[in-house]
């Protein structure tokens, strides 16, 4: 789930934060990655969980109305299609989550407001009225129904990314990626798999995790040749000017550059000219871009890299 996106993303931040203290130390800062994007994953299950306590809710208010003091019909004659939503039933089921949640606990309680808010905006919404008066829900429905929810509640939803901002610092940067995850397990969704059904793992291969390591220490390590390159480069600016992040990404791009044959240059320079555009100044993008090109056109000249 821990795509290479998030983990560019990531190095950027701790390589920025790395020069910002003064007792550096690459064992704890390697820690720190993990620890970020150990908290990027745990998102994911939030997230998951998420859907959970708003059926929990639902169930809950229809038992308060079912023993109240003079119920009415309607109280005593709720629609049930959320508590029995069978996509819902296997969620909860699910072995994944349940094993993530004991080994990391994670509750909504301090967010009941929340909630209760978001949970009435679901049964005054459209798609609910839609799936309520379906008589006998299918599997296939029953998960659609909860799709298209957190596409239209839960996915960008201004209030609940303060929330997540509130609850841990490394969400902010994460919610919008890690929501298109959770929206794609879904969709992935299969009856016939009960509580087996597979969630996704933080990385997808053992290669990734090696990837953030070491772009990581190459970032760091060669320090004076990405610098030197970069103030080469530069020399019609005034170098101690630049804006530092865009400094930073120029030097997270190149480590990749030189250190990751795979990986396509123009990959590269796509990745870290989208993460100037959205966490540098607003030319920054422009900026990174015709200096990382000069760069790539240069080392390419003198043979120092050999990919396309």
């Amino acid at each position: 789930m821990i795509n290479r996106n998030l983990i560019r993303i990531r190095i950027v931040q701790i390589v920025y934060s790395w020069y910002q203290n003064t007792n550096n130390d690459l064992r704890k800062t390697e820690k720190e990655l993990l620890f970020g994007l150990q908290k990027s994953y745990d998102l994911y299950y939030y997230l998951l969980l998420l859907m959970v306590e708003l059926t929990r809710a639902y169930e809950e208010r229809v038992e308060t109305k079912r023993n109240k003091h003079l119920p009415s019909h309607d109280d005593l004659n709720p629609k049930t299609h959320l508590i029995n939503n069978k996509f819902m039933l296997q969620l909860r089921e699910n072995e994944q989550l349940k094993k993530q949640l004991a080994e990391r606990p994670m509750i909504w309680d301090v967010d009941n407001s929340f909630i209760k808010n978001l949970l009435d905006k679901i049964l005054a919404s459209e798609p609910y009225t839609d799936y309520t008066e379906i008589a006998a829900p299918t599997y296939e429905q029953d998960r659609e129904f909860w799709r298209k929810i957190f596409k239209k509640f839960i996915y960008l939803n201004e209030e609940l990314d303060e929330i997540l901002e509130d609850e841990c610092i490394y969400w902010n940067d994460d919610v919008e990626i890690v929501q298109t995850f959770v929206l794609k397990t879904i969709k992935k969704f299969s009856e016939e798999k009960g509580a087996h059904q597979p969630l996704l793992p933080m990385f997808k291969d053992d290669e990734d995790r090696e990837f953030a390591l070491k772009l990581l220490h190459e970032t760091i390590l060669n320090e004076k040749m990405y610098r030197g390159l970069i103030e080469k480069h530069t020399d019609k600016w005034d170098f101690d000017r630049i804006a530092f992040m865009d400094l930073i990404i120029m030097q997270v791009a190149l480590s990749e550059i030189f250190t990751f044959e795979s990986i396509p240059t123009s990959v590269s320079l796509n990745e870290y000219i989208e993460i100037a555009k959205s966490y540098s100044t607003p030319k920054s993008g422009t900026f990174v871009n015709g200096i990382l090109d000069a760069i790539v056109h240069e080392i390419k000249e003198e043979n120092r890299i050999f990919k396309n």
